[in-house]
């Protein structure tokens, strides 16, 4: 086997399943096109965390998370993103990219987040929709580098208006 850590890709869209009929499943979301995207902003690292589908990633995992942010004043802060990829004519694109903050203090194991914020946030990913201007500048900057330095043609195939969202 390979010294190499395999990397994690994000999930590009399959074959639409109810394509050719219109039965059980027409117009129900798939989340094969969704990928989340966890940011730590004090290491000022991205990676793609499939845990954190359903709130299992490795910065999740053993926290108890509390409704308010005051609750945690040592918190750690990071961001989930989640990353839609839709696929247009000259190739796929980043179509849908929404932010969610979330503070973790493992030392007393608690952390926060708003578990309707985060469901929310998905949904409008996988409607196209781009919020990230909640974001402070240093997280973006890492946002937009690591969409850039994961494919180069997605990041130009994107809307203007995420490229222009997360300039700093």
């Amino acid at each position: 086997m390979s010294d190499k850590k395999k990397s994690l890709e994000f999930n590009i869209i399959k074959n639409d399943p109810t394509e050719g009929h219109g039965g059980f499943g027409v117009g129900s979301f798939s989340l094969d096109n969704v990928s989340p995207v966890i940011i730590d902003v004090d290491a000022g690292e991205a990676s793609i965390e499939i845990g954190a589908m359903h709130a299992r990633s490795a910065v999740e995992r053993g926290i108890k998370f509390l409704k308010t942010k005051e609750e945690v004043p040592n918190g750690k802060p990071y961001w989930l993103i989640w990353v839609t990829i839709n696929r247009k004519e000259e190739g796929p694109y980043f179509a849908g990219v929404t932010a969610c903050e979330m503070t973790v203090d493992r030392s007393i194991r608690r952390g926060y987040k708003s578990l309707p914020e985060h469901v929310n946030r998905m949904d409008k990913s996988m409607k196209h929709h781009i919020i990230v201007d909640h974001m402070d500048t240093k997280s973006k900057e890492i946002l937009a580098q690591f969409l850039k330095k994961h494919d180069e043609g997605m990041w130009e195939r994107s809307s203007d208006q995420l490229k222009q969202d997360l300039q700093a």
